[in-house]
């Protein structure tokens, strides 16, 4: 007889035709082979594991005929790791950390005290009104922590769609089924001069004087572009775009250099080199509004800057918000 013939065999055959194994199949067993594994045990295992000793054989059964190795050796009530067994305690080991490092880092960041809120807001909301309004939240949230994200309004509304934000400020305030969004204030736009231009010693001005200028904007996609090309339509032309940008300070500073005019928002310091002026007709205004997924819910700490950020309705912009009924002021 062969001494091969003595030697007790240790191998699984797969069943005939069987698929490989799915991730999906073999997750949920990870955490039963590692805890046979640690206590070389399965009746030790399945107590810690608060599990039936026969579920926990059937299911380690299961995994090696799945795999088609054996992963334990027996040895009466006793079981050790084989070399295949060894090399997959390794792999599922850190799987089961990483599971774990994911599920610490969401229960972290749903914590009330000290969870994360994802915000996006415009560039022109960077300078003051947002570190302000953080500053007013933490005074009663102080370990809570911000990603914050500055971005143009659709590029926003994209990131708040797939999930990666949570609330934003954002310029016009969106109509769509999928969101949610609630009106904040609203701030008085300027018509932008060099302060060399023939308009540039009056403080106030109808938009259509405007109507023949070179006009310095942002670029398409953005609110504040959509916002000139409807208040120019309702003065009666279309604007002559002279220069694009991304960025409302960097506009001041072509229409400084005499490259055009620009209707913006004011700015948190004064810009030398330009004249701001107050337009009358139209109505010059941007909305401001908060934004959210609709159906999404909130962690508490989310939830708690939401309803801070709605309590300030009325009062986001300190200063720069319009006026309720402005009255009707034509330029002379």
């Amino acid at each position: 007889m062969s001494p091969s013939r003595n030697k007790k065999d240790t191998s699984v055959t797969p069943s005939p035709g069987a698929a490989p194994p799915s991730a999906l199949s073999l997750t949920p067993r990870l955490a039963q082979f590692a805890a046979v594994a640690r206590h070389e045990h399965v009746t030790r295992a399945a107590q810690e594991l608060g599990i039936p000793q026969s579920s926990l054989s059937r299911a380690l059964a299961r995994l090696e005929e799945d795999l088609g190795v054996a992963l334990f050796a027996r040895h009466g009530r006793t079981l050790s790791l084989t070399p295949a067994g060894r090399t997959f305690l390794a792999s599922a080991e850190r799987a089961l950390a990483a599971v774990e490092q994911a599920a610490e880092a969401v229960r972290s960041d749903a914590d009330p005290a000290t969870g994360k809120v994802a915000f996006g807001f415009l560039h022109t909301l960077g300078w003051e009104t947002v570190p302000e309004l953080l500053r007013a939240f933490r005074a009663d949230h102080p370990r809570v922590r911000f990603a914050l994200v500055q971005n143009y309004g659709e590029a926003m509304l994209d990131r708040l769609r797939a999930g990666e934000l949570d609330l934003c400020l954002t310029s016009p305030i969106p109509e769509a089924p999928d969101l949610v969004a609630r009106r904040l204030d609203e701030q008085r736009l300027r018509l932008v001069v060099p302060d060399d231009h023939r308009l540039a010693a009056r403080k106030r001005v109808r938009l259509a004087e405007a109507a023949e200028e070179s006009f310095v904007t942002l670029e398409p996609g953005y609110g504040m572009r959509r916002i000139l090309d409807a208040l120019c339509a309702e003065a009666g032309f279309t604007p002559r775009i002279a220069f694009e940008g991304e960025e409302a300070e960097t506009i001041r500073g072509l229409v400084a250099a005499g490259l055009g005019v620009a209707l913006l928002p004011p700015p948190v310091f004064p810009r030398p080199g330009v004249r701001e002026l107050t337009v009358t007709a139209p109505r010059a205004v941007r909305e401001i509004g908060l934004a959210w997924s609709a159906g999404r819910p909130d962690t508490p700490p989310v939830a708690a800057f939401k309803k801070f950020l709605l309590s300030r309705r009325g009062q986001l912009l300190r200063g720069q918000s319009a006026p309720a009924h402005p009255a009707s002021q034509e330029a002379p």
